[in-house]
């Protein structure tokens, strides 16, 4: 059969079809949206740099680009760490790891509305669980969580690292299981204990999958609408509002699309800014040797 020069394109032609239909060509036209009034009736009109103007001049846009900047801080290093101890316990081959990798993971495949509720009359004031257990340990006012500025944002953070351990874990796993046997035999036979291995061989070797767990989860942490929208919807005020709930604000209930499109492209640029630098710096500390 004679070459084509087509047919390699041939093959990748859905996937592009889907890269521009589903992915760039959204984007373009949120980036087109945002230098426009638009309330989703009638035609767009042209504003220009109107509504980037706006919200840089709007102290509450700088409220909530402060509360979204907080949940990242609560999330990623919950995630970066507390999903590699996970997966360095399960790494150990100890009997039950299939049931407790199975516990660790559900999480992850149930609805996020469903984990929202559950979570919300965990923490509720008056009938929830936690409160409950307090007031039986003798704390007669506990903290109404969800619907205190102190707490709420803290809490829904914590439910979403909690939700999405279990996915970071197994990424952990691939990348522990992807380190020589041998090296642990060798370091054992030299008379390293358990602490020694982990600091000497583990942690250096796991780094390229820490760095793409800590790129990834900077990403999650930032589109963490429906976890906030079922537990607080942004309350109270607007004490647990981020930037992608701030988004669905503007665009599904106040109708400004233009506005929301604005919001988007900033939102871009915090997520694109972040991963840039975190590529830049990523020699600092990864170790690509392996």
């Amino acid at each position: 059969m004679r070459y084509k020069w087509y047919l390699p394109y041939l093959f990748i032609l859905l996937a592009m079809v889907g890269l521009f239909v589903f992915r760039l060509g959204p984007l373009f036209f949120a980036g087109g949206m945002s230098f426009t009034d638009w309330s989703m009736f009638g035609s767009p009109g042209w504003v220009g740099l109107e509504n980037y103007i706006e919200f840089v001049k709007d102290p509450t846009f700088w409220k909530i680009v402060w509360h979204t900047i907080s949940f990242s801080l609560i999330f990623v290093p919950i995630i970066l760490f507390g999903s590699l101890i996970l997966a360095v316990l399960l790494n150990q081959g100890i009997p039950g790891t299939t049931t407790f990798r199975a516990m660790y993971f559900a999480p992850v495949v149930t609805s996020t509305v469903a984990v929202g509720i559950v979570w919300r009359w965990i923490f509720g004031a008056d009938v929830g669980m936690l409160n409950f257990l307090l007031r039986t340990l003798g704390i007669e006012s506990p903290p109404s969580w969800l619907s205190d500025r102190q707490f709420s944002l803290v809490v829904v953070a914590l439910v979403f690292a909690w939700k999405r351990l279990g996915y970071y874990m197994i990424i952990y796993l691939a990348g522990l299981q992807d380190i020589p046997r041998t090296m642990y035999e060798a370091a054992r036979i030299d008379g390293a204990g358990a602490l020694a291995i982990f600091r000497k061989i583990t942690l250096p070797l796991i780094t390229p999958t820490m760095f793409f767990v800590m790129i990834m989860a900077l990403v999650d942490s930032f589109k963490n609408f429906d976890i906030v929208y079922t537990m607080t919807r942004g309350g109270p005020g607007t004490a647990s509002t981020t930037l992608a709930y701030y988004i669905y604000q503007h665009a599904f209930e106040l109708f400004q699309m233009g506005q929301a499109a604005s919001l988007s492209m900033f939102l871009l640029v915090i997520v694109g800014g972040i991963s840039v630098l975190n590529f830049v710096y990523k020699s600092r500390w990864v170790n690509t040797q392996g």
